[in-house]
């Protein structure tokens, strides 16, 4: 088969959250490009409505959804406007997620709950509605959850961030083992450091310069080079793939000292 067929998303219905900007945005540009219908979950909604109307220009079909991914009963009106728009949610990206940097002995108790509540709990729900719809509609489909280098390690000042991302890992793990009878495939994207609107100012500066020493690539990621590993995992080049979680780091992992 060619990798065009490979790689094809028409007739898919993927959910992307934390879709406003950054890793979020670029997963629906993917997705929409290579023939998905896209609903992007946020809250902010000018930058939703902006998306829809980049996707929609380049002649893919999206709709936008303002929701708080923190609030279970937003997240099913998301799953029901998307299902009225285009049909069963096959594909869930469950990419949306905050990092509040502090030792884990100087957070307050309310940072750790907020990391935990849209890191995990949300995820967690997010995954549950998708799947649940998926079974009850009888049709297979793939949940990609996005975790990160640091479910793996861990760096000073981000123990809370690193603790969510863990237990996203493992959730990704559970929840394939759990869904596989079903033909959900559910897996997870591990990034390591990719220049976003959110910390470009650190990466593209002297802290990034720095870390390009111990990267075996010799550079910063783009949110270009997570494309194919979102298509592998979304679509039908993925289908005998579950369980897995993928790192997309330039070999961080391999030489952080």
């Amino acid at each position: 088969m060619k990798a065009a067929e490979l790689f094809d998303m028409t007739g898919e219905v993927a959910l992307v959250t934390g879709a406003s900007s950054g890793l979020g945005a670029r997963f629906a540009r993917t997705l929409a490009a290579n023939g998905s219908k896209v609903v992007v979950v946020a809250r902010r909604r000018d930058r939703l409505a902006a998306l829809v109307a980049e996707i929609e220009a380049a002649g893919g079909k999206a709709l936008a959804v303002e929701a708080d991914v923190g609030d279970g009963a937003a997240v099913r009106r998301a799953f029901d406007e998307a299902e009225a728009a285009f049909g069963t949610v096959t594909v869930l990206i469950n990419n949306a997620g905050v990092a509040y940097p502090a030792r884990a002995i100087d957070m307050s108790e309310d940072l750790w709950r907020k990391t935990m509540d849209v890191n995990l709990d949300a995820v967690w729900r997010t995954a549950q509605i998708a799947a649940q719809r998926m079974v009850a509609a009888k049709k297979p489909g793939s949940i990609v959850n996005t975790a990160s280098i640091t479910s793996f390690l861990v760096e000073k000042g981000l123990t809370a961030y690193a603790t969510s991302k863990a237990a996203v890992a493992h959730l990704t793990h559970g929840m394939a083992l759990e869904l596989g009878k079903n033909g959900v495939r559910v897996n997870a994207i591990a990034p390591g450091y990719v220049v976003t609107e959110i910390n470009e100012s650190y990466l593209l500066g002297e802290g990034g310069e720095r870390m390009k020493k111990f990267i075996p690539l010799g550079r910063i990621g783009d949110v270009s080079d997570l494309d194919g590993v979102l298509l592998l995992l979304a679509s039908k080049a993925g289908r005998w793939i579950t369980g897995a979680v993928y790192a997309v780091d330039g070999g961080h992992m391999r030489a952080t000292p």
